[in-house]
């Protein structure tokens, strides 16, 4: 290798220029390469930024969701927020991975009536059945009037139970769903 090579890759090394700077704590920009010079955050080109609640517990805490090109890239805490004020838990911090994730499940396991084996189904196919499970339930179970001729219009055959995972939107949109369904059977165990 030439000298003058040679020379130049050593004078690229941080410790050389930490020496040559006076840079004792080699903080500032001794410190960096061509690749943190030419980092960029990972959320500067993105096309929307949408506001959500974070999925885990019922606090509520804020987030903002960055898309671009209709994926999701980050998920961080939502510094507007007045519940969290742009804080996350660790498990709130973890949303993207949660939502990006291979491992994230895109099929069900499914046993027919009857069956001794399982079948691997399509979430969309298993959304899709128990869709027309519930519509059949209300639709064979609906009672328009009880037995002293009042109008109730409902049905018995179908009921809900929310858990603590649920926030007080979500709560607010299952209870709208259900009672629009003629379900009256709604619960949730939140409070316990």
């Amino acid at each position: 290798m030439p000298f003058s090579s040679l020379r130049k890759l050593i004078e690229q090394w941080p410790v050389i220029r930490q020496i040559r700077q006076r840079d004792a704590t080699a903080l500032g920009e001794t410190s960096f390469s061509q690749r943190s010079w030419d980092l960029q955050p990972r959320i500067k080109d993105v096309d929307r930024v949408a506001q959500s609640v974070c999925p885990y517990c019922a606090v509520g805490c804020g987030q903002r969701i960055y898309v671009k090109d209709e994926k999701i890239i980050n998920i961080e805490g939502d510094d507007d927020s007045p519940i969290s004020l742009g804080r996350l838990c660790p498990k709130g911090a973890a949303t993207f991975q949660l939502v990006t994730g291979s491992h994230r499940v895109k099929s069900v396991l499914y046993r027919r009536p009857g069956g001794t084996e399982w079948e691997t189904l399509p979430l969309n196919e298993a959304l899709e059945m128990v869709a027309q499970r519930v519509k059949t339930a209300r639709d064979e179970n609906w009672q328009t009037v009880d037995s002293k001729g009042h109008r109730v219009n409902r049905t018995l055959a179908l009921a809900h139970l929310g858990g603590a995972t649920l926030d007080n939107e979500e709560n607010y949109l299952i209870k709208k769903l259900f009672t629009g369904l003629g379900v009256i059977q709604v619960e949730n165990q939140a409070r316990i």
